[in-house]
């Protein structure tokens, strides 16, 4: 079972993730930010540019994405159940037993698509040039470089 659903981009095409230890947001961008990216490795985990921890690449979600989600798959499994009840007992008849189905499976509205602000600035760290953040405003650093965790200043 495929569900389509994507994530929006801010103008600048990042995309707001959230760090697993210190629970702040910043955005990252989505793909490669330019050719130098494309020629990159893949990294196995990522480091946090505001607190520098790193965790896996799938630890990053932010709660609303995860609420967003979960808003978006629970319809699309209530009628892939129900669809399977129904083509189940459709044709179940014999002399003794008949079984049909009655109602439906009660199925919640699909959420509303997610919106983005652009509201962080670009900070780039020296070592890892090509995987820029975007970063609160208001947090005025050390960041901390994505790939490998360095410490930097803007």
């Amino acid at each position: 079972m495929e569900i389509p659903m994507s994530l929006p981009l801010d103008h600048d095409g990042f995309v707001r993730r959230e760090c697993p230890h210190c629970i702040s947001q910043f955005k990252w961008h989505h793909g490669p930010a330019n050719e130098e990216a494309e020629q990159q490795p893949s990294p196995t985990a990522y480091y946090c540019p505001l607190c520098g921890q790193p965790a896996g690449l799938d630890s990053w979600w932010t709660q609303e994405q995860i609420d967003y989600t979960r808003g978006v798959i629970a319809p699309a499994a209530a009628r892939l159940v129900e669809d399977e009840l129904k083509s189940t007992f459709k044709e179940t008849r014999s002399k003794y037993v008949k079984v049909s189905v009655k109602g439906s499976v009660e199925s919640p509205e699909v959420p509303a698509p997610l919106t983005e602000l652009d509201d962080m600035v670009i900070a780039t760290s020296p070592c890892h040039s090509y995987e820029p953040v975007k970063v609160p405003e208001d947090i005025s650093g050390p960041y901390h470089c994505l790939v490998c965790g360095q410490a930097f200043a803007v």
